[in-house]
């Protein structure tokens, strides 16, 4: 059975770091690519960053580039996203999601297959 679980959302500062991850189990991720999505109240779903699962090739929304990194860690079948200089507006519900492609074809929430439950990051003073 295909799972994925999110975890180390949680309240922080602006300007903070907070480092949530993605664990897989039931398949392999490094033939995945692999998404992170958020939603925040009111809003739709935007994706935040993906990575491919054959170059590592990545992709950032404007909102984050140079803020936030996605990583991947094979043996331990987990997907990083590395997030600092927050700010208010990152507030969301963080979700990971996986497809089976070597490559992504856009960084959209209809082209990912399966997803995670969702962690919470809030920033605020």
């Amino acid at each position: 059975q295909v799972q994925l679980v999110e975890s180390g959302g949680g309240l922080v500062q602006p300007g903070g770091s907070l480092r949530v991850s993605c664990a897989a189990s039931g398949f392999a991720l490094n033939y995945y690519a692999i998404g992170w999505f958020r939603q925040a109240p009111g809003k739709e779903r935007e994706g935040v960053s993906c990575i491919s699962s054959s170059d590592d090739s990545t992709y950032y929304a404007d909102s984050v580039k140079g803020r936030f990194t996605i990583s991947r860690d094979n043996a331990k079948n987990t997907v990083y996203l590395q997030m600092n200089s927050l700010k208010p507006e990152d507030t969301a519900v963080y979700y990971c999601a996986a497809v089976r492609l070597p490559l992504f074809r856009r960084c959209v929430s209809q082209e990912f297959e399966s997803w995670g439950q969702g962690t919470q990051v809030t920033v605020s003073s």
